[in-house]
């Protein structure tokens, strides 16, 4: 076989892992989603560098707990899980230029603290209300935490 068609076998074969990909990331979105609202979100945790760090992606709300899912993974399960029993708000801020590149255009960023330290959630403003009003929520015989 001459070498051209090694090469374009290699390509096709490239072109067609590209394509499962593509596919995959789709059907992940919709399997993601179909529990319900999903939302652009950034989040940052550990050490917190300025303009670093940055991980773009997806929430939803589930019961007492925000999953954060990266954006370009395959893989079915959250990245990350905010409790809200264990998040404690600290405040807003806007992105710094640093930081704007890395984040979604329109987001605010939202520091929390919780057991496992700091850290930083970048999303829309309406969705920051939705984030402060879930916080503030508690299920029944839970007392509402402070914002």
């Amino acid at each position: 076989m001459p070498w051209w068609q090694w090469l374009v076998d290699v390509l096709g074969g490239v072109l067609l892992l590209v394509a499962l990909y593509a596919v995959a990331l789709v059907v992940r979105r919709r399997w993601i989603s179909r529990a319900g609202g999903t939302f652009d979100l950034s989040l940052r945790a550990g050490e917190l560098r300025p303009g670093r760090g940055w991980v773009l992606g997806v929430g939803r709300y589930a019961e007492d707990t925000l999953q954060f899912f990266r954006i370009f993974s395959v893989v079915p399960r959250p990245m990350d899980v905010v409790v809200r029993a264990e998040v404690e708000y600290l405040g807003q801020r806007p992105p710094e230029a640093s930081e704007a590149s890395a984040l979604y255009a329109g987001h605010v960023i939202v520091s929390c603290r919780r057991a496992q330290g700091l850290i930083e959630l970048a999303m829309a403003e309406s969705a920051v209300t939705g984030f402060l009003s879930w916080l503030e929520a508690a299920p029944p015989g839970q007392s509402p935490r402070p914002v």
